[in-house]
């Protein structure tokens, strides 16, 4: 009746993609996250819900389901309990070791650092206030301070005073995940701009899309833009990188490789072993989405030459409040910004409540430029708002 069953764990808006994707090649998904209605439950064909921390409720979903694939979408999962079922025979996406090695910065920094010597910003862990002061000696300020363990880049802030440091501390471990109370305290790079490099290493060997630029607010990716120009020898350098991290961790999927661009070097960021949220401008930008790429490479799917359709631009759409009644509203007046010379469209996560700063959406537009892209992403992200009921 399916080509495979896969079990995702981690149901926001990039698994709901993934699962679209892995929909259209006849797979049957289970959708697990720890809230009822999360996006990718919304297109799966059955949905569970429990802690991906909760070790005997994720091997509970496992045995219960038996899947060909366990999909990991998020971090913050029981690794070992993955461990085990790969060691039975299950197919963990794109490794157990990735998946336990990128849950927890310092892990795929000590990787990426020690083990193959790329270049990265210096660093030092630390588990207490007195350590952060410590590791920002090591570093000197201004420095970056966040949690081994969060994601969208939650808890991450920029010290430039001693002053600061214990604010960041507290801001960090209110906002880590995970059980681990430990930050890392790093240099602050000077970079011109940064860039995501999604990956692909599928049966076939290592494939790349063109390097995506983004900007970040709090940590958190606000808009992305395709394709960034570099330099052959730092696009070369970047790739080189990339395929010795990926090539390590092993197994098949696409890869979020984040890089620190400079005037003439480039630094190793992070990694995340699935599809990275600055990649939702691949809905619109390239001729298969990194959904699509993902799903192929799990699959065991030919993966083609990925083809640029032209400068694009994604903004997303954001809550500023909490709440659990609210509607979507503008649709109209963003899409309008299209033209004959110019695609936009939008996508709506649905999720079931907001919160301030929770991305809800994300436009997505195409231009002559990448400039005139991202004006008319951010404009029709503007026009899209959240009405928000008594």
């Amino acid at each position: 009746m399916f080509t495979a069953k896969i079990l995702l764990l981690g149901s926001g808006e990039l698994g709901k993609e993934f699962v679209i994707s892995t929909k259209r090649y006849g797979c049957y998904v289970v959708a697990c996250d720890s809230y009822a209605n999360a996006p990718a439950m919304q297109v799966a064909d059955e949905s569970e819900v429990f802690s991906m921390l909760d070790a005997g409720a994720l091997r509970n979903a496992i045995e219960k389901h038996r899947p060909d694939f366990i999909v990991p979408e998020i971090e913050a999962i029981r690794t070992e309990v993955l461990q085990d079922f790969e060691d039975k025979g299950f197919t963990v996406v794109p490794s157990a070791r990735a998946a336990s090695l990128t849950m927890n910065r310092d892990r795929i920094r000590e990787l990426a650092a020690t083990e193959l010597g790329l270049r990265t910003s210096k660093y030092r862990y630390a588990e207490s206030l007195e350590e952060v002061r410590e590791g920002a000696e090591h570093t000197g300020l201004p420095c970056v301070i966040k949690p081994v363990m969060s994601s969208s880049g939650k808890g991450q802030s920029t010290v430039r005073t001693p002053d600061q440091l214990e604010l960041a501390w507290n801001d960090a471990v209110a906002n880590m995940r995970g059980d681990r109370k430990k930050v890392i305290v790093e240099e602050f790079i000077a970079f011109e701009y940064e860039i995501t490099l999604l990956t692909i290493r599928s049966r076939e060997g290592v494939s790349f899309c063109e390097p995506i630029g983004h900007r970040q607010e709090r940590g958190d990716y606000q808009e992305s833009w395709q394709p960034t120009p570099m330099t052959e020898k730092l696009l070369d350098d970047a790739k080189e990188m990339a395929r010795k991290v990926v090539d390590n961790l092993g197994g098949y999927g696409i890869f979020g490789v984040e890089f620190f661009v400079t005037r003439d070097e480039v630094v190793f960021s992070e990694l995340s072993p699935r599809p990275h949220d600055t990649g939702l401008v691949t809905l619109l930008s390239q001729n298969l989405s990194e959904f699509d790429l993902h799903a192929r490479a799990v699959l065991g799917l030919p993966i083609p030459q990925v083809r640029l359709h032209g400068p694009t631009a994604s903004a997303v759409i954001l809550a500023d409040r909490e709440a659990e009644r609210f509607t979507i509203q503008g649709l109209s007046n963003a899409l309008v910004l299209g033209s004959a010379d110019a695609d936009v469209e939008v996508r709506i996560f649905g999720k079931p409540t907001t919160r301030k700063h929770r991305r809800m959406g994300v436009a997505l537009a195409s231009g002559g430029t990448v400039e005139e892209a991202r004006e008319r992403a951010r404009q029709a992200a503007s026009r899209v708002q959240i009405g928000y009921e008594p």
